[in-house]
């Protein structure tokens, strides 16, 4: 199992895949949903915005969590995105991959967080997955 880690970086496109890169021994999985979440602090907070993505390993689980200095913008998963949609898929991906996602919200940031199964064979569509209990806004916690 990959150790813990740690990343920096502006929220801007080549971050993406510059996160992408980092977390390759992480799994795929883990590299998609940390995409996505970076991507949404793009689109929803702003580009070049100050980005922490953390991952580590929590028993059997692996932890993701993306934290942004927006505690307000919010994820909202939405319903089925139409196939003219440009977006609106991105939570829906982490909801189908995600045991359970959330966000805590903290004076002056959020984390939008994830947690997935650290084995590689045990995916979404492999039995043993348990389901999401993420909501409209997954589960939230506020902290101040």
């Amino acid at each position: 199992m990959p150790p813990a880690l740690t990343l920096e970086l502006l929220a801007t496109p080549a971050g993406v895949s510059g996160v992408r890169r980092a977390l390759r021994s992480h799994g795929i999985d883990v590299q998609l949903c940390a995409s996505e979440l970076v991507t949404n602090v793009i689109r929803h907070v702003g580009e070049g915005v100050p980005v922490t993505v953390r991952v580590w390993r929590d028993g059997g689980l692996l932890r993701l969590g993306v934290t942004d200095p927006d505690p307000r913008a919010l994820p909202v998963l939405v319903g089925a995105a139409g196939s003219e949609a440009e977006s609106g898929r991105g939570l829906a991906l982490l909801d189908a991959l995600a045991v359970r996602w959330g966000v805590e919200q903290e004076a002056g940031r959020k984390t939008v967080w994830c947690e997935l199964f650290a084995d590689a064979g045990e995916t979404p569509e492999r039995p043993g997955r348990r389901g999401s209990s993420a909501g409209a806004l997954g589960h939230v916690s506020a902290r101040s």
